[in-house]
């Protein structure tokens, strides 16, 4: 624990002007961005005595070891350049909205020859049209489905729109009426972008207009006795209709809005939104956070206007944002926001009449959200906290081990020997912190050696990175450059998990022993009986089958042996579609393809005289007497068996075919070193 007067910055040395600070830990990892109108006045409220800071703020600025800032023009500008550095850093200490899922959206895409209305989540793409968001996928699909009698524009994939206009036949919506059928030009193109364009100002609020024509188009056909093509209109108006209630009407017309409400307590916070177009509720999301660091209702807002808006242009934006609690001070806030949508936004907290009834709605769903949050949690924070504390007890560790990492060799009968390091903090995955190892100090099979290759490797570079930033150096930091983003092994777990027994976890202690680390504690999962292994004692320690502290090592060993087995069926897949033809100079993919496509396998190529080889488009006399002398020298691959049922192929088979399979169960699984070491009782 630092004590923040250690790096606190001298009198006078912070300019009294806008600006955006970052506190760094011991390991020069960002633990928190912010952003003040006077860094002087901000960054002094840091350093005043503990006892009169808040606790989670006492927490940040004695787990930091410096402070630094960049001053800015505007506070718009540092607004932005806040939300840009969260989203680079995520910093452990600033509020993190998490989403509960991806949200779904309702998609046009413009931007193709003949938009297709389909669901989309993730990233938003340029010339598409987005509405939504939508709790569940399942209600874009029905209003859809309903829709579809009306504006029958292309839902088909790619794939299935170009096999129509291949075979001439539309696909089954195109028969029963569900789609205009542009794949075999039913419809021109200028005439589905026009239904498509109809869709959206249906989805965007301007229902009115449609449901009014179709009301006249069935009274002028029962008026011609055309009693048929009346009914079914009258079955569209239906469809629109029920479509519609589906959203029904909250606000006045053509009222376009977002409403925000937060519900909190002492330790987390939940947001819930309801996106308002044309008076009518068009979506809804929410999401939930940690307060890990001393906040206002307006200070959640903020945040969370930064995390809504962030990635957003034009009229993704609304003309309104009503929420509950304005950010102080709400000038550059509403400012960010007509520079993003490019227009004015009014930012206010709603008073009287709907939209303050409709805010009440949004607050009750807060609420709620927050109390399911906390039921859901409260079993899982227990839970994990549990498991840490008995692998602690366990293990004989003076702490919760926070940051686990676990190890596993996995191959495939001595071939492609690779390893695998994941990362668990909190008992929480870190994926962006796994890691992958080419075993390369050694050939053939032996799991203990790779293991203290692989621990070797890794401690090497921790000590390396350690080294670079100057911690060794008389106790000063002595790194001038830093962008500040996590270095891939700049972190020390405080307990290493080898997926083995005895001989794999005394490789990795015996690693450590030799670069001189000793503060890293290390045991083995071994997978015959579950037991958990320490070095040098002779006995296993045996944890309860009931115990969460297993479960978690279970499920850490576990996610590293299937991310060893990816990465090796990988490298299995990539060595078995090798040919020869790679190794010759200067012969091009588009070339070993023709060469290929000529004579069809490798094995004609082989018996092919230099001659024939120059038949081939593109390849000269030169060039195909450097292939023959490669063909020649190249050993020939061992014939191919299928493992499904013993028979050799042949070596046109093989071509055609060379990339096994690689789906779980298949016949050549990837032996891992905790597999292998229960069917050879852990020996090495």
């Amino acid at each position: 624990m630092a004590d923040p007067s250690s790096y606190r910055p001298k009198p006078g040395q912070i300019p009294d002007s806008p600006g955006v600070y970052r506190f760094r830990d011991e390991h020069r990892r960002v633990i928190y961005v912010g952003k003040a109108k006077s860094l002087r006045q901000r960054l002094a409220s840091y350093f005043q005595d503990l006892a009169g800071l808040h606790p989670r703020t006492r927490t940040m600025v004695t787990t930091a070891a410096s402070v630094e800032w960049t001053v800015v023009s505007t506070e718009v500008e540092a607004l932005q350049l806040e939300y840009s550095w969260i989203k680079e850093y995520d910093p452990r200490f600033n509020v993190k909205y998490r989403d509960d899922k991806s949200y779904p959206y309702l998609a046009v895409t413009m931007n193709e020859q003949f938009p297709r209305v389909q669901v989309m989540r993730g990233q938003k793409r340029k010339g598409v049209r987005y509405f939504g968001p939508y709790g569940h996928a399942w209600a874009i699909r029905d209003t859809v489905d309903l829709l579809l009698r009306v504006f029958p524009v292309r839902t088909c994939s790619a794939g299935v729109f170009k096999n129509a206009e291949r075979t001439g036949r539309p696909c089954l919506l195109g028969y029963i009426g569900k789609c205009s059928a542009p794949c075999v030009e039913r419809i021109s193109a200028e005439d589905h972008r026009q239904l498509a364009d109809e869709f959206c100002d249906f989805m965007a609020g301007r229902t009115g207009t449609y449901i009014r024509r179709l009301e006249r188009q069935m009274t002028d056909a029962a008026e011609e006795m055309e009693y048929e093509r009346a009914a079914r209109l009258r079955d569209d108006i239906e469809a629109l209709k029920k479509a519609m209630e589906k959203n029904a009407v909250v606000l006045a017309d053509a009222t376009d809005a977002d409403l925000m409400a937060v519900a909190e307590d002492e330790l987390e916070a939940a947001v819930q939104i309801f996106h308002v177009r044309g008076g009518r509720v068009r979506g809804q999301r929410g999401w939930v956070t940690d307060k890990v660091e001393a906040v206002t209702t307006g200070d959640l807002v903020e945040h969370a206007l930064q995390q809504l808006y962030g990635e957003e242009r034009g009229d993704s934006v609304p003309k309104e944002v009503l929420v509950p609690a304005l950010p102080d001070p709400v000038e550059p806030v509403q400012e960010w926001l007509t520079t993003r949508r490019g227009s004015n936004v009014s930012l206010r907290i709603p008073q009287r009449g709907d939209k303050k009834a409709l805010m009440e709605t949004v607050q009750r769903n807060a609420l709620q959200a927050l109390g399911l949050h906390k039921t859901k949690r409260a079993s899982d924070l227990t839970t994990r906290s549990r498991a840490l504390e008995e692998i602690a007890e366990a293990l004989d560790l003076d702490s919760a081990p926070l940051r686990i990492e676990c190890y596993d060799i996995s191959h495939l009968q001595g071939d492609d020997v690779v390893a695998s390091m994941v990362v668990f903090e909190d008992g929480l995955q870190r994926k962006n912190e796994y890691r992958r190892f080419q075993i390369k100090g050694f050939a053939g099979q032996d799991d203990v050696r790779s293991m203290h290759e692989v621990i070797t490797r890794r401690f090497k570079r921790y000590l390396a990175e350690k080294e670079k930033t100057g911690e060794w150096a008389d106790g000063e930091n002595t790194l001038t450059e830093d962008d500040g983003r996590p270095k891939r092994f700049a972190y020390p777990p405080q307990l290493v998990v080898v997926d083995g027994g005895q001989p794999q976890v005394a490789a990795a202690q015996k690693a450590l022993d030799e670069l001189g680390i000793d503060d890293i504690a290390v045991c083995g999962l071994a997978k015959r009986l579950e037991e958990v292994w320490l070095p040098g004692d002779d006995d296993p320690v045996v944890l309860p089958r009931t115990s969460e502290g297993l479960y978690l090592l279970q499920r850490v060993r576990d996610e590293a042996h299937r991310f060893a087995i990816t990465y090796q069926r990988t490298k299995r897949a990539k060595r078995f579609r090798a040919s020869p033809l790679d190794d010759v100079p200067g012969l091009g993919e588009t070339r070993k393809q023709a060469l290929i496509k000529h004579f069809g396998s490798v094995k004609k190529l082989r018996s092919a005289t230099i001659e024939q080889i120059c038949e081939v488009p593109g390849i000269g006399r030169k060039t195909a007497e450097v292939i023959a002398v490669a063909l020649a020298e190249a050993t020939p691959a061992a014939p191919a068996v299928n493992t499904a049922t013993g028979e050799i192929m042949e070596d046109e088979e093989y071509e055609a075919d060379a990339v096994p399979d690689t789906e779980e169960g298949s016949a050549q699984e990837p032996v891992s070193a905790g597999a292998s070491n229960e069917r050879r009782g852990q020996e090495p």
